[in-house]
């Protein structure tokens, strides 16, 4: 894992010093990324610069450093993650032209695809997680390509008439002279999902690359940035953004191949996680696995473990408040595995540590809260391993987030509702405090518990008006801030991929339609974000096996029934796992990995808090509705209402800003 930045100066200006001093200097601010080595590599002629800083996880030894040249010198690469079938790939390639290999490092090996196979095709063939930007010297032409799922974050866009690229914002921001404008419209795409959705970012002018996709660039059209977001597929110019992989194609393809057969589907299903799990285990520095004690996590661990000759390396991190800790189930699956299991039970102030250095770890703002304990046990782990595996990608492929299950549930009752009914019920709902809410939570049966039940019905009783399907209701469950809200001024409505139907084929099912919709959107633009920038901020690379795409390829195999089944999502996942973990240990509700946010805004954070939700302040910056934002403050403090969520949404937007 590592981090990259570069840039075409179209200018001419720069002498070879100059650009190497520049990408250096882009470099610099994401060391974290990579701590181990660095590199730069210059095109005097035609203003390129690349610059790498390098975490080595494959092929230890200078042969592994980058940026590096193709054997014929065609191609220069700086490569960010794991290409886990290269050995395959390199079998593959000797049998086309034999070569004499340098090293045994991936990056070698994607080189030598791109010379003999082409980018576009390399890139189908390659199983794992990137971001790769490589300059063609044949054609004076620049490639970016991101992998599948986006689990590594690629950005680039234009400024001072430079075309710019990098992991993090951060790095763009080096380049000398940026003064991008904070984009207010993506400002309010932040507060309404808790993320910038790609392409989107925070700054006028810089995109995120979509994931699957392979940008191209000329040298001399380097300089001209689109009119509008470079949504995929482009084509302007010489600048261009093609799909190699397309989740809606996988969504296709698995629905008309449907495996009906129980047994074959959780037989294939053992056989391709294993298989993902063993090529995600191979690295040449110590590797172990974070166990939160739930169904992911667990299956992972159990295979794993079958996998291994020795005891995997788990991690987990406990926490003492009620209804936050899973450290205690997690201990028993560990124990029931035999793993070497760490675990570390944080004080709140512990916790509350990490809320300073957010900014600087995410450089755009960035407001889901499991962010914190993500990076507590990223940090814990890196202390004993530089590789983690994690069960990300789970919930979306097999079906395991909440809102699946009670959405078809709520919507069951509501739909026969008029509008106007469904408006009383929110208003009803509204009247019974949150406490109270979590008294009928806790007592509701085994596997209709829900943990803070208080938080999603009050949260629920926001969405109730105006929704006329459950398509609006699904919409309603991942927003934060309403679009109408108002609380960003003078902001437009931007296209986001929630607004392309061509992204994704119909489906019958709602809960799929949730599914597909949660694996374009949250997984890469929330999920997949907070990883990346939690663990790269102390050096540790996380693979995540549910992401090889033939998972998700024969997840989509798979009919609803064999994913959400009797109210329980991740039905087949469950099966395989119980042939490794007694039942008893992993049938509880789905608690989440969160920190209690509420309680700590009107306690130890109050303070904090207050300076920067300020009526001044918020008034001086200009970017938001400082009535609306206040009102939500002083229920907030009194208890009437938890608005948590929105408020750490504006929160970390002020704190970030504050750090700029």
């Amino acid at each position: 894992m590592c981090g990259l930045a570069g840039f075409i100066d179209v200018s001419g200006a720069r002498r070879r010093a100059d650009l190497c001093s520049v990408v250096q200097g882009m470099t610099d601010c994401i060391r974290h990324r990579g701590p181990d080595d660095a590199g730069v590599w210059v095109a005097e002629e035609c203003g390129v610069a690349l610059g790498f800083r390098r975490l080595a996880i494959l092929d230890l030894t200078d042969a592994g450093h980058q940026p590096m040249q193709s054997g014929r010198g065609r191609f220069v690469i700086v490569f960010n993650g794991e290409i886990y079938n290269h050995a395959e790939l390199r079998h593959d390639l000797d049998a086309q032209t034999r070569r004499a290999w340098v090293g045994h490092s991936d990056t070698e090996t994607l080189l030598a695809g791109f010379e003999d196979w082409g980018v576009r095709h390399t890139l189908e063939r390659a199983v794992g997680m990137f971001a790769i930007a490589a300059w063609d010297r044949d054609e004076r032409r620049l490639f970016l390509a991101r992998d599948r799922f986006g689990e590594k974050p690629l950005y680039y866009g234009w400024t001072r008439g430079a075309f710019v690229f990098g992991s993090e914002l951060k790095a763009l921001r080096r380049y000398p002279g940026f003064d991008n404008e904070i984009d207010r419209d993506a400002v309010a795409l932040y507060m309404q999902y808790m993320s910038v959705p790609a392409p989107y970012s925070i700054h006028k002018g810089i995109y995120k690359l979509q994931p699957g996709c392979v940008l191209s660039v000329s040298a001399d059209a380097a300089a001209a940035a689109p009119a509008t977001a470079p949504f995929a597929p482009v084509r302007s110019g010489g600048l261009s953004i093609d799909r190699y992989w397309s989740y809606g194609d996988v969504v296709r393809q698995g629905l008309s191949h449907p495996i009906d057969d129980e047994p074959e589907a959780l037989d294939q299903l053992e056989t391709v996680l294993s298989r993902a799990v063993q090529l995600q285990s191979i690295a040449d520095v110590p590797l172990g696995a974070f166990l939160s004690g739930g169904i992911d996590s667990s299956v992972l661990v159990a295979l794993m473990q079958a996998q291994s000759a020795g005891r995997v390396k788990t991690f987990t991190i406990g926490f003492n408040e009620a209804g936050f800790n899973e450290g205690v189930y997690a201990k028993a699956v560990a124990q029931h595995l035999g793993t070497d299991h760490t675990e570390l039970y944080l004080s709140a102030q512990q916790t509350r540590d990490v809320i300073p250095r957010l900014p600087d770890l995410y450089s755009e703002p960035f407001a889901d809260s499991s962010q914190i304990p993500t990076h507590l046990v990223s940090q814990m782990a890196r202390q004993q391993v530089t590789v983690a595996l994690s069960g990300d990608g789970g919930d979306e492929m097999f079906g395991g987030y909440t809102r699946y299950i009670w959405g078809r549930r709520i919507w069951n009752q509501l739909s026969p509702l008029p509008p106007v009914i469904r408006h009383g019920a929110s208003s009803l709902i509204d009247r019974v405090p949150v406490t109270a809410w979590d008294v009928v939570g806790n007592l509701l049966p085994g596997r209709l518990r829900l943990a803070r039940l208080g938080d999603k019905a009050h949260k629920l009783s926001q969405r109730l008006s105006g929704v006329n399907t459950i398509d609006d209701l699904y919409k309603t469950l991942v927003t934060t801030w309403p679009a109408d809200s108002g609380v960003v001024l003078g902001a437009r409505k931007l296209r986001t991929v929630l607004d392309d139907r061509e992204m994704l084929p119909e489906l019958a099912d709602a809960e799929h339609r949730m599914m597909a919709w949660d694996a374009l959107t949250y997984l890469p633009d929330d999920i997949l974000h907070k990883v990346d920038r939690a663990s790269m901020g102390v050096s540790l690379e996380t693979r995540a096996p549910f992401l090889d795409h033939r998972v998700a390829e024969l997840a989509w195999r798979l009919p609803l029934h064999m994913k959400i089944r009797n109210g329980t999502g991740k039905w087949i996942l469950r099966q395989l796992l119980h042939k490794h973990v007694p039942k008893a240990l992993i049938e509880r509700p789905k608690m989440g990995f969160g920190v209690p946010i509420d309680s700590w805004l009107r306690g130890p954070l109050r303070e904090w808090a207050d300076n920067l939700l300020g009526e001044s302040r918020l008034q001086s910056d200009g970017y938001l509705c400082p009535a609306l934002i206040r009102h939500k403050w002083n229920e907030h403090l009194s208890g009437t209402r938890n608005w948590q969520n929105e408020l750490w949404c504006v929160l970390m937007f002020q704190a970030w800003r504050e750090s700029q």
